[in-house]
C-alpha cells in the first residue's frame, strides 16, 4: 500500500533504521536478513533523496535529514499502534493482551500483587511484563517500548497522561535482637551505622535525598539490588537498612526485624503511575490502569498503618 509514492510497509524499517543507526541490528529487530534490509535502505533513501544514515568514522550517524524524522516518525507509528490496539469490544475475561510495566520490587509487593492477584480470576488471559526502574523508563515510555511507568514523582514527565497512586515514609529496620540501636534513630546515630544499601542504576530517593542533605553515611557495609533484599541483611548483624514504611511493616511480620524511627527530617515517597497520552482511550489499557489505581486509592494511610 502506498500513500504519497511511499510503501506504507516501509515505515517500520524507517522506524527501525532511525532507531538502531545500523542495517545490520535494524534487520534483527524486524526478523530479516541484512540484504533485505539494505534493499530496504535503498528504496527509503531514493524516496526521501537523502542518505538518511551516514559513516562517521567507525560509527554510523543520522543526518540531518533524518534526525528531524525520528520524532514525527516515533509518533507516528505510536499513533497507529494506539489505534490499531483498540478494541471498543474489549473483554477482560477473554483478552489476551499484553502489557509492561517499570516497577520497583517495593512498589509490586506493597500494591501489585493484589492487583495481579484479582487479575488472575477477572482476566487470566492477559499478560504482564515487568522491568525494574531505570534511566530509561521515560524514554521507553515515550517510544511505546512500556506500558505503565510506576515512579516517584520527581521522576515524572510532563508530556505523558500520570496519577498519583499513593504516599509513603521511612523507617529504618534492625535485627529485632539489636539493642545497640533504641526506637529513635537520631541523625549522628544514623550516620555512624553499619547500612546495608540499595543501588540500581543509581541511588534510590531516600539514600540520594539523603547524600544531598547530610553527605555520605560512615559505612555502607553491603549494596544490594532490590528493596526485598534489605530486611534478611540485617538478621544476626548490627547492620541497618531504610526501607518504606508499608515494606518495612511487611518486613517486621515475615522476619525477626524491627522497625526504628527516624529521628531527623526526611522527604515522603510520592508514587505516580504514567501511561502514555495515546493509549487514554485504549479501552484494555483503561481496564488495568483504573484496577492499579483503585488498589491504590485502597491503601490505608501509612500513619494509619503505624496505628
Amino acid at each position: 500500500m502506498r500513500y504519497q509514492r511511499l510503501d506504507l510497509n516501509l515505515l517500520t524499517a524507517l522506524r527501525a533504521l532511525l532507531t538502531e543507526r545500523n542495517v545490520t541490528r535494524a534487520g534483527e529487530q524486524l526478523h530479516v536478513s541484512q540484504s533485505a534490509m539494505s534493499g530496504m535502505l535503498a528504496r527509503l533513501r531514493e524516496y526521501f533523496d537523502d542518505a538518511l544514515i551516514v559513516p562517521v568514522g567507525r560509527r554510523m550517524e543520522l543526518t540531518p535529514l533524518a534526525e528531524t524524522l525520528v520524532d514525527k516518525v516515533n509518533d507516528l507509528m505510536l499513533r497507529l499502534d494506539a489505534t490499531l490496539a483498540t478494541r471498543p469490544d474489549f473483554d477482560p475475561a477473554t483478552s489476551r493482551r499484553q502489557f509492561s510495566i517499570v516497577a520497583s520490587d517495593y512498589v509490586a509487593q506493597v500494591l501489585l500483587l493484589d492487583v495481579l492477584r484479582e487479575l488472575h480470576h477477572e482476566a487470566p488471559g492477559l499478560r504482564l511484563e515487568f522491568r525494574h526502574p531505570s534511566n530509561a523508563a521515560a524514554v521507553d515510555l515515550e517510544n511505546g517500548e512500556v506500558d505503565f511507568v510506576i515512579n516517584p514523582q520527581r521522576f515524572t514527565t510532563p508530556n505523558q497522561a500520570s496519577t498519583v497512586l499513593f504516599e509513603d515514609s521511612y523507617h529504618a529496620v534492625v535485627d529485632r535482637a539489636n539493642t545497640a540501636v533504641g526506637d529513635v534513630l537520631s541523625l549522628d546515630s544514623y550516620r555512624q551505622q553499619r547500612h546495608v544499601t540499595l543501588e540500581v542504576n543509581g541511588r534510590p530517593q531516600f539514600e540520594t535525598w539523603f547524600i544531598s542533605e547530610h553527605g555520605a553515611p560512615a559505612h555502607t557495609e553491603v549494596v544490594v539490588n532490590a528493596f526485598s533484599l534489605l530486611p534478611p541483611l540485617v538478621l544476626g548483624t548490627s547492620r541497618v537498612a531504610t526501607l518504606h514504611t508499608r515494606m518495612a511493616l511487611q518486613a517486621a511480620r515475615q522476619w525477626p526485624v524491627r522497625l526504628v524511627a527516624l529521628g531527623f527530617e526526611a522527604p515522603r515517597l510520592v508514587e505516580t503511575l504514567q501511561w502514555h497520552r495515546y493509549r487514554d482511550l485504549d479501552p484494555a489499557s483503561q481496564y488495568l490502569r483504573d484496577k492499579i489505581i483503585r488498589h491504590a486509592r485502597a491503601l490505608p494511610a501509612v500513619e494509619a498503618l503505624m496505628g
